[in-house]
């Protein structure tokens, strides 16, 4: 009996007749308490604890990232402020080490930095860029020499920026070049809060400002023709300034707009930082009426129903900020507006493969021809 029993007992001590528990812990499969090796045990815990500890940092990171989605539309309503800078951003200086008082350091070694005041607690910077034919008359001489040539034989243009950055941006110095190697005056200034000019944004006051240097070029310019340049937002400033002026019987002799809009809340619909949230329940309601309620309209469409002056249009097809059909539309409102009928109207497209995209259309070779061709019959008209 005794021999009979001793192979049971060994079978039993086996269990189940299986195999010891190996060191690969094969046998953490039966889920048997008690017989899993401690070492074992203890690195599964680990690599299960590490992959629970990541799922869960990163499911705190999304509901902290839908959460900050949902919290700014809400943000911008109640602190329409908030909407505000992000159509001037004003505090963008972007270069940010340049000296606005010397443009000789940006290559305009024919340009004389000067401050004009609109208002009182308002002063505002301007360049004056004289044409490169008279640049090395212009060494060494003083802002009243510069005021005294603007009346001599050639052309001005007002050139109106764009949000962001300064009079000193780069791809802004860039077309002064251009058009002073064209042979115009180039006035170009920031609002107030833009660069190193003082006082608060506003589409009013920018309009102000625009105006009071116009008419301080008017005083100085004699019988030149006197042209007004808008790019990006600043062609709502140039639509706003030309409507007025010729409200009051005085247009200039010419308005181009590089890169327009129809009005603001078309364009921060179409613009690239609204993309996220287009469509966003309540869009209109919580980023397009706190615009319109701190009073920024920029109606391009409206504005040039009461323009009585040429106008040139000037749009790349790749504008990656201001959609080319927005300038398209607006030529199209332009064209068979009746205060323009007795006018030239004129859309320039610039393929994309070009690739100007928002800011370089100053770099097209027929950009010369262009507006020679616009310009000069302006000028007979």
């Amino acid at each position: 009996m005794r021999k009979r029993a001793e192979p049971a007992a060994r079978q039993h001590d086996h269990g189940y007749g299986a195999a010891p528990l190996d060191r690969d812990c094969r046998l953490k499969k039966l889920r048997l308490p008690g017989h899993y090796p401690p070492d074992c045990d203890s690195a599964g815990m680990k690599r299960l604890g590490r992959r629970y500890g990541l799922w869960s940092r990163l499911r705190m990171f999304i509901f902290a990232l839908v959460g900050l989605y949902i919290t700014i539309p809400f943000l911008v309503k109640i602190c329409p402020a908030i909407q505000t800078q992000l159509v001037f951003l004003n505090l963008v200086r972007f270069p940010y080490f340049i000296d606005l008082k010397r443009p000789q350091d940006q290559g305009l070694n024919h340009t004389c930095n000067l401050y004009l005041q609109p208002e009182e607690d308002v002063s505002i910077g301007v360049w004056h860029t004289i044409p490169a034919v008279l640049w090395k008359d212009a060494q060494g001489k003083d802002q009243a020499w510069y005021e005294e040539v603007m009346s001599t034989n050639y052309p001005v243009i007002l050139y109106l920026h764009g949000n962001a950055g300064t009079r000193g941006g780069d791809h802004r110095v860039q077309l002064y070049k251009v058009l002073s190697s064209l042979g115009y005056h180039v006035i170009s200034l920031d609002y107030r809060g833009w660069g190193d000019s003082v006082g608060s944004p506003s589409e009013t006051g920018m309009t102000y400002d625009a105006l009071h240097v116009f008419d301080w070029i008017k005083a100085r310019s004699g019988d030149n023709p006197v042209y007004i340049w808008g790019h990006s937002l600043g062609t709502g400033v140039a639509t706003n300034l030309v409507r007025r002026l010729c409200e009051r019987e005085t247009p200039p002799d010419a308005l181009i707009l590089e890169s327009p809009f129809t009005n603001i809340r078309e364009e921060a619909k179409s613009h690239p930082f609204s993309v996220i949230y287009r469509y966003f329940p309540g869009f209109d309601w919580f980023f397009l009426d706190p615009i319109t309620a701190s009073g920024i309209k920029f109606a391009n469409d409206d504005n040039v129903k009461y323009i009585s002056c040429p106008l040139l249009i000037l749009h790349a097809e790749d504008d990656p900020v201001i959609p080319f059909h927005l300038g398209r539309k607006l030529y199209n409102i332009a064209a068979p507006a009746r205060s323009l009928r007795d006018f030239k109207v004129q859309f320039v497209p610039f393929h994309k493969d070009l690739g100007y995209r928002h800011k370089y259309i100053y770099r097209s070779p027929e950009l010369k021809q262009i507006l020679r061709d616009f310009l000069g019959g302006t000028e007979q008209q």
